[in-house]
């Protein structure tokens, strides 16, 4: 047998870009390794498209990126990583590949020059009966559009050094050999001309609007500039992944984080493939497990529903689940009543969420994603026959059950429960439907067919689009729920429920990954943090808001709730220069995904203006100024404490704790690409010195160097003594302020952090509070201070968290004592 394969302590997420590549991110290695970092976790390396901020768009597998820094820019930081003692975690996408600008050597350029006779043919999920024997690329524009749908305008065949080819404005396309032989010569009575040329190719170019309907290869969701890439058939598989496979040959990367594997057609068989290329390296998969079924009514909240497979070889999720689970047990639950009342008085009706889901998912079926219901309707009747329904019918059940689906997807013979429980609602809510359902469900049910099959593609597809993209747009109660992972109508956790929820992920999924932040995130970890202090202050914000709502009126009172939610969370003192254009991107982005009053396609300027508006005036209006400054002060201090409490919490439970880059200050990022920008470092390790004095202020303009000593000292420690973390227990306060504390032993290590601190602030005083420890003397790691006793005014003396070992076991920790006061509650 050979030897077991590294595993993280915790990581530490690069966004690799052309600004900050592979060498540069080897630069800042020694800095994160001070920091207590154990893996550098990187995003994707691969060669994207030209221009591409994200990676995310791979057009070729078969290198690492030049303009990230290429094979020796990996090498560079494996060296660098290996000499520090680090692992290297990479950020892989084998769901799609990047189409938004074919170039000459990628799969999809030979595709649409040799069409199916392509050697790539097999490697695109295309249905080529459905577009006569050609691709739809829908990239016309309305104004080029001709009678028969096809470009009419600014189409021409020009010469390169490499061959001709097919333009269209800015964009080209190969011609395959033969086609253009007789351009501008008389052929049947016609000159042959660019149309005529395009005619003959494997491609058809159509109207961009067709997307939605008639494309006929798969992509990621609505994106058809992300061609899906078939990486059930092993050809496709191994040559997809043969660079992946030349850095486990090599020893440069140790574990891998598989995208989106929800869009895959056989999610355990690919990881499956991709244990046996690596030899059994670390993996985890970006999946989103539901917080709830999202078709019910009621839910305990207490945990995910919709659990990971235990049989796919993996060591976990990416930790969207427990950033959910973290995030509701720092929420007040007294807030939910008053909090549900101005949602209703904002709305002019109470929201009905599960309700408000359905229709956003059938609007996104009938839609965006009705192109994927045709096709999967093709196959049921290509299958199976309707009977006496018409395919429009079958389609419209299709979409329906789409819509009532409880969770992103199910992995066939795994999940069947959901797939009946869609049909259970699906009949609800359209009773004509039962006999085509009753036709449907076998065969849906069926794990070998290809329906079966592309349902469950799919419905991954239309949860995102539908609600995370859509619907979490459309609820402004508490802002801080509608997070990625997250189901917003599970307002708050108890801590027993989330002591429960620790303990099974200890014994199910002790190295998944936790995160707070990524680059998918709505709202980042501070953000989030600060928001949540609303559940404790309903009346106060109630107040606020319509004062902020009469200074800047809005037509839709409930997305200006969700507006001011983001501009009170993102807000930075002094404010930054680029703040209040960030803030109009964030706003036009939130109410255009929310789409009921203007879209991408189609927006709305007055709608648009007003909101706007409402952005300049938080930095224009004095009205504005004399409500948002004192709200904003009132919620810094315990905004604060939340987040301290949640980063703690988040390095210190089971799992595999992800620093998200610059995180280890306060992070007050939006939605992408918000969350994406760059970091300044070198003010990260000049901090880093002084951060063992930092005191912790309530203001606004707090600089952060708590939040940095705190991340810094509880990775460390996680990294030095891992003995101290392999198990989980609750431990137990009592006293007059019990329910402001979290506490819990891993082990050796003991967590304790302050929960809901504007209610501890209204009580004034910690009193007798405290938790009983083990006997023997202890340390808080965070402050350097012994403690003497359980009591909570001694524990949380210096700082509102504390990481208490037993004298003698901080070794590695770096710990000096600190001066730091107490903030957002008594000592």
């Amino acid at each position: 047998m050979g030897s077991a394969k590294p595993t993280p302590v915790s990581t530490y997420r690069l966004q690799i870009t052309e600004d900050f590549d592979l060498f540069e991110a080897a630069r800042r290695l020694p800095y994160l390794h001070d920091l207590g970092v154990d893996w550098v976790y990187l995003s994707p390396l691969l060669t994207a498209e030209a221009g591409s901020a994200h990676g995310y768009d791979v057009a070729t597998h078969d290198h690492v990126d030049p303009s990230r820094g290429g094979e020796a820019g990996l090498a560079a930081l494996s060296r660098e990583a290996r000499r520090l003692g680090m692992g290297v975690l990479v950020d892989i996408v084998p769901n799609h590949v990047g189409v938004a600008a074919p170039a000459e050597g990628t799969w999809w350029w030979d595709v649409l020059r040799y069409g199916r006779e392509s050697e790539h043919a097999t490697a695109f999920d295309v249905d080529w009966a459905a577009g006569d024997g050609r691709v739809l690329v829908p990239v016309v524009g309305d104004d080029d559009l001709g009678h028969d749908g096809g470009p009419v305008g600014h189409l021409r065949v020009i010469e390169t050094p490499t061959g001709q080819r097919l333009c269209y404005h800015d964009h080209g396309f190969p011609i395959a050999p033969g086609t253009a032989d007789d351009l501008g010569q008389e052929v049947d009575g016609r000159i042959v001309d660019a149309a005529t040329v395009h005619g003959r190719q494997h491609y058809e170019l159509v109207h961009w609007r067709r997307a939605d309907t008639d494309l006929n290869y798969r992509r990621f969701f609505a994106v058809s500039t992300l061609a899906a890439v078939r990486v059930e058939d092993p050809e496709v598989f191994a040559a997809s992944h043969v660079e992946i496979k030349r850095w486990f040959d090599e020893g440069l990367v140790d574990g891998l984080r598989v995208d989106h594997p929800d869009g895959l057609r056989d999610p355990e068989g690919y990881l499956a493939d991709l244990a046996a290329l690596t030899g059994g390296a670390y993996v985890l998969v970006e999946k989103i497990l539901a917080l709830r079924d999202g078709s019910r009514a009621t839910s305990s909240g207490t945990g995910p529903v919709e659990e990971l497979p235990r049989s796919w070889a993996t060591a976990g999720s990416t930790g969207y689940d427990v950033l959910a689970l973290i995030d509701r047990v720092l929420t007040d639950p007294a807030g939910e009543g008053a909090l549900d009342d101005l949602e209703t008085r904002l709305r002019g009706a109470p929201v009905d969420w599960q309700a408000m889901v359905h229709d956003t998912k059938r609007a996104v079926a009938d839609g965006i994603l009705q192109a994927e219901v045709r096709r999967i309707t093709r196959e049921v009747v290509s299958s199976i026959g309707v009977g006496p329904a018409s395919p429009e019918v079958v389609a419209d059940a299709v979409a329906e059950l789409l819509a009532c689906f409880p969770v992103y997807r199910s992995y066939l013979p795994e999940g069947r429960e959901h797939l009946d429980r869609a049909v259970a609602l699906a009949r609800q809510h359209r009773p004509d439907l039962a006999p085509t359902l009753d036709v449907l469900l076998p065969v849906l049910s069926d794990p070998h067919t290809a329906p079966a099959l592309r349902f469950q593609q799919t419905s991954g597809m239309v949860m995102a689009k539908g609600v995370e993209d859509c619907a979490f747009y459309r609820w402004s109660r508490l802002t801080s729920l509608t997070e990625v992972g997250g189901d917003p109508s599970v307002f708050a956790v108890s801590p027993s429920e989330f002591h429960e929820a620790m303990r099974t992920r200890q014994r199910d999924w002790p190295l998944a990954m936790t995160c707070l932040s990524t680059h998918d995130t709505k709202r980042s970890e501070d953000v989030r943090a600060r928001i949540t202090t609303l559940a404790e202050l309903p009346e106060v914000w109630a107040e606020a808001l319509e004062a902020l709502l009469a200074a800047a009126p809005q037509p839709d009172p409930g997305f200006g709730s969700l507006l001011w939610q983001a501009i009170l969370g993102a807000w930075p003192a002094p404010p930054h220069p680029e703040l209040r254009s960030r803030l109009h991107g964030y706003a036009e982005k939130a109410m255009r995904e929310a789409g009921d009053r203007t879209t991408w396609v189609e927006p709305d300027e007055k709608y648009e203006a007003a909101v706007r508006a409402a952005v300049d005036a938080a930095f224009d209006a004095p009205e504005v100024e004399t409500v948002l400054r004192p709200l904003l002060e009132r919620m810094a201090g315990p905004g604060w404490v939340n987040a301290l409490t949640a980063k703690l919490l988040s390095i210190t439970i089971p799992g595999v704790p992800d620093v998200y880059q610059g995180s280890e200050l306060w992070e007050q990022s939006l939605v992408d690409p918000d969350n994406r920008r760059p970091v300044d470092f070198d003010a990260r390790e000049a901090l880093l010195p002084s951060a063992g004095t930092a005191t912790l202020t309530v203001h606004v303009d707090d600089p952060g160097t708590t939040k940095l000593l705190v991340t810094r000292r509880a990775l460390i420690l996680r990294r030095d003594r891992p003995d101290l973390f392999t198990t989980y227990a609750p431990v137990a306060a009592t006293g007059s302020a019990a329910e402001h504390v979290l506490a819990f032993d891993r082990g050796g290590a003991i967590t304790v952090a302050t929960r809901l601190p504007v209610g501890l602030m209204a009580k004034g005083t910690w009193g007798d509070t405290r938790i009983e420890l083990p006997p023997g003397r202890w340390t808080d790691v965070i402050s350097g201070r012994a403690v003497g006793s359980g009591a909570i005014t001694d524990v949380l003396a210096a700082y509102p968290v504390a990481l208490l070992v037993s004298t003698g076991s901080t070794t590695g920790t770096g710990s000096t004592t600190g001066t730091g006061s107490t903030t957002g509650g008594p000592a």
